[in-house]
């Protein structure tokens, strides 16, 4: 069984589950210039997307996931991001919630050239890249927003600002990063069996 070329299967969706039903009332598609109309979040989640191996390198691609009771509980992505995200997210969300001070988060491209995406949002359309993220602390919640060059920065979505979800996504952010990070080692171990076959 160690030698098995298949990638054992990581369920993010059903293991990353955060209720924000016990939570301030926290929105999604904020912006004037958002897809749909402001809905009110339930429920967060993430969600692999993708896994690949190209040109000698595994990546990833996961989701932060939405769900509302006014569409059915159906999920609706937020942001797509790789696997260096996640763990400065949370970082910037704890940060921006105990300082009470406005965090930008720089979103570096993999090479000064630019390259392939690293962060896109979903709320606006079918995917924006993203270079920069505001996360702005408010008395109950932390709105993300993306700066925008018409009118003021685009507010995306926002997540409670309450110790209990912050403990909650800095575990569920733990857990995923570090199934995340399994993965593209195992990947990379089918990749150098394959290889040396």
């Amino acid at each position: 069984m160690t030698d098995s070329p298949a990638i054992s299967d990581r369920n993010l969706e059903a293991t990353t589950n955060i209720s924000l039903k016990r939570e301030p009332a926290c929105f999604a598609f904020l912006s004037a210039h958002s897809a749909a109309a402001p809905m009110p979040i339930d429920s967060i989640n993430l969600d692999l997307a993708s896994a690949d191996y190209f040109q000698g390198r595994a990546s990833l691609w996961t989701t932060l996931e939405m769900r509302s009771g006014v569409n059915g509980e159906r999920p609706v992505a937020l942001l797509g991001f790789d696997e260096s995200f996640l763990r400065p997210f949370t970082r910037a969300l704890v940060e921006a919630s105990t300082t009470r001070a406005a965090y930008r988060m720089t979103i570096l491209a993999e090479s000064p050239e630019g390259g392939r995406c690293r962060v896109v949002e979903y709320v606006t359309g079918p995917g924006k890249t993203l270079k920069e993220l505001i996360i702005q602390p408010y008395e109950t919640a932390l709105a993300i927003a993306a700066p925008s060059r018409s009118d003021g920065d685009d507010c995306l979505f926002q997540l409670p600002r309450t110790d209990n979800f912050l403990r909650a996504f800095a575990r569920m952010s733990y857990a995923a990063d570090q199934a995340l990070h399994d993965l593209l080692d195992e990947m990379g171990r089918v990749a150098r069996k394959r290889a040396e076959a």
